[in-house]
């Protein structure tokens, strides 16, 4: 139990639990999940310019390429938003392909490069948590303490921007201030998921999580509480479960658990009033004056 890889990776699956838990709640209560797979899938660029700028494959390097990279199309993604006429699905799976795909052909080039430090910048992909060393899972805690401090400092702004946006707007509250914290801190959410179950499976960690807990909260700072509990115990759980089983890896055992959890918390009665935690589009759809 107390083997210095299995602790690691341990605590890196805490990590991304509590962090996935906390932010999937956030972006699913604002339906902008698939936001959070457009940016996690839009840090792989990121992460083949880092390498290819620096030519080393440590986690702060590629972690900061991917930051930069993810931050660039969340801003092409609001003036697109700005700027045309097309819905937000159509630019989000826009960005996303095009994005994924740039990073892709970048993995495709650097493989032909000469150099022996390249092997293993794939694993990126669907996340390499065995590969975990105990100075990434620090800086995966220490993002996710931030996540957690950030949330818990601006709950009530950030209950007030994700239910009546135009009452927060009419108290300083405006989109851009709020989507940028959104956004930065959805971006530090990704970062976290990376190193354990890559860039294909971390949408699946920032959705599972709120999706399970949904069906048993009645407030939002229930679901928030609920989503990180079940994120935290679905990553530990997944890795003593693929540390049992030989070539199990731990990333994909810990979305098959939040998927089974998801499907469980499904069978739960629903009470005759409906959810109670459900933004309202109605106020979206107000002039900004239409509330004193």
């Amino acid at each position: 139990m107390w083997d210095y890889t299995l602790v690691s990776i341990a605590l890196g699956s805490v990590a991304l639990g509590l962090a996935s838990g906390v932010m999937g709640s956030l972006a699913v209560l604002r339906r902008q999940a698939l936001l959070g797979d457009t940016l996690a899938h839009a840090t792989l660029p990121g992460m083949v310019i880092a390498f290819a700028a620096t030519g080393q494959r440590t986690y702060p390097v590629l972690a900061v390429g991917a930051a930069l990279a993810a931050c660039l199309a969340a801003l092409l993604v609001a003036w697109l938003r700005s700027r045309t006429r097309l819905d937000s699905g159509t630019i989000l799976g826009t960005i996303l392909s095009l994005w994924f795909g740039a990073g892709v052909w970048g993995l495709a080039y650097v493989g032909r490069w000469p150099t022996a430090n390249k092997a293993g910048l794939d694993k990126f992909l669907f996340g390499q948590a065995a590969a975990l060393t105990m100075e990434q899972s620090v800086v995966m805690m220490a993002l996710s303490a931030i996540i957690l401090a950030v949330v818990t400092l601006f709950s009530k702004e950030l209950k007030v921007f994700i239910f009546d946006p135009v009452f927060a707007a009419t108290i300083g509250l405006t989109e851009r201030r709020m989507g940028v914290l959104f956004t930065l801190l959805l971006v530090l959410a990704i970062l976290i998921g990376i190193p354990t179950v890559g860039v294909v499976l971390t949408s699946a960690m920032l959705v599972a999580p709120c999706l399970a807990a949904r069906p048993f909260a009645q407030s939002l700072r229930a679901l928030i509480a609920l989503a990180g509990a079940i994120g935290l115990v679905c990553g530990l759980l997944g890795t003593w479960i693929s540390a049992s089983v030989p070539n199990l890896p731990t990333g994909p055992a810990i979305v098959l658990l939040l998927g089974v959890a998801v499907a469980i918390a499904q069978f739960r009665p629903r009470r005759p009033s409906g959810p109670a935690l459900q933004p309202s589009d109605e106020p979206a759809a107000q002039p900004a004056g239409g509330k004193s």
